[in-house]
């Protein structure tokens, strides 16, 4: 994914007198980490196919506090969302967009609370929109005849109850969809959540990542599709291992997405 990539901000935008269709929020992990990178640039690789005006904050973006309040610190959670509301409310931006299940949940259903009310979609449900619309088209041949297992992130399946989206998105790559035995409502947590993601296991506890990747793996998988960059980093680390790396990828669905089109 080594092509140009056109981004642009919302400054840019609003200097110009103009409003994007959406607002790409791309998060901690999508702005920092080496992995999740690649995620964020898949997505916006498929926005640019489809023609979709969007934005992003740039250096106005900030954590949308997410890891703070899950390790218990409401303060700092607060003080972290009342920064970005602000920002995103002087923009008056209605509709977000979002790679990442925490910043989804949080932004939807923990910002209202704070005057903060948007409109959040989860990039898997954004793309389904694109396909649906007609404004992209999968070629359904990069990946015709692997078998590909959905690993459902708990802030975006659990929590808030989206399920099918990935899948249908998933399904238009021709690939061979295979289920866990423990799959969406019964689906097992990564092992990232509550600010685990940062920490290593306590004394006596069971790696929950490689417990889930053991789920997976009993799929016979080619690729375990994840919908998270904090599921992505944990599965890879399951499949390591499991010595299973050489064998199984572990690809988003936007980068699935993005190498049919």
């Amino acid at each position: 994914m080594s092509e140009k990539l056109s981004v642009k901000t919302m400054e840019q935008f609003a200097a110009q007198g103009e409003k994007p269709e959406i607002l790409f929020w791309v998060g901690s992990a999508g702005s920092y980490d080496d992995r999740a990178k690649k995620i964020s640039r898949a997505f916006v690789k498929i926005l640019n196919k489809a023609n979709v005006d969007f934005a992003v904050l740039g250096a106005e973006e900030s954590c949308t506090g997410d890891v703070a309040k899950r390790a218990g610190n409401e303060f700092l959670f607060q003080m972290q969302a009342m920064m970005n509301i602000e920002i995103l409310n002087a923009y008056e931006i209605k509709r977000i967009v979002t790679c990442d299940p925490h910043s989804f949940n949080t932004i939807k259903n923990e910002y209202p609370d704070l005057g903060g009310n948007y409109e959040v979609v989860h990039h898997t449900q954004y793309i389904k929109e694109l396909i649906d619309s007609g404004r992209l088209s999968i070629e359904g041949e990069a990946y015709k005849g692997k078998r590909i297992t959905f690993h459902d992130p708990c802030y975006l399946g659990r929590a808030n109850s989206i399920f099918d989206a990935p899948r249908n998105v998933l399904q238009k790559t021709n690939a061979i969809m295979v289920e866990m035995e423990r799959n969406k409502k019964t689906a097992l947590c990564c092992g990232a959540g509550g600010a685990q993601m940062f920490k290593e296991p306590e004394k006596g506890d069971m790696d929950i990542n490689v417990l889930r990747t053991k789920d997976a793996l009993e799929t016979n998988p080619n690729i375990i599709a994840t919908g998270c960059p904090y599921c992505n980093t944990m599965m890879t680390d399951g499949i390591k291992a499991h010595q299973k790396e050489d064998t199984v990828d572990v690809l988003d669905v936007a980068e699935l997405i993005a190498n049919s089109i």
